[in-house]
């Protein structure tokens, strides 16, 4: 395992959301660094270097894997998928049934919804 849920929790959009913590090193994460908010394990893949950092929230069924990365303010809920090595970050948005994969960038206040898949480029 390389991060474990914490006891310290939020309720957002009426779902507990938990801290995550690194259980050992990957990536630029270092063992014992507090991550953002996850509902579930099955948020956050347990393995390559993906990362929930910063007051970034993912909830729902939506997953985060690969090498993908969310942080910031930003937030994955529904059915959104993040993989591979694309960033989330800002105030941006993915939600729905959306994909967002490759080296793409979703930042500022970018909104991702429905069944839109983003491949690479940056959407701001």
């Amino acid at each position: 395992m390389k991060y474990k849920l914490t006891d310290e929790t939020i309720e957002h959009n009426d779902k507990t959301l938990y801290r995550i913590q690194a259980l050992k090193d990957f990536g630029d994460v270092k063992a014992g660094d507090l991550g953002g908010w996850i509902e579930s394990e099955g948020n956050l893949n347990q393995e390559g270097n993906c990362w929930v950092a910063d007051e970034a929230k993912v909830f729902h069924e939506a997953r985060i894997s690969d090498n993908a990365r969310v942080y910031e303010d930003a937030q994955v809920l529904g059915m959104a998928v993040v993989c591979e090595n694309a960033r989330i970050s800002g105030n941006a948005r993915v939600s729905g049934n959306a994909w967002v994969f490759g080296n793409a960038q979703v930042n500022g206040d970018a909104d991702i919804y429905g069944s839109a898949e983003i491949r690479s480029g940056n959407i701001r």
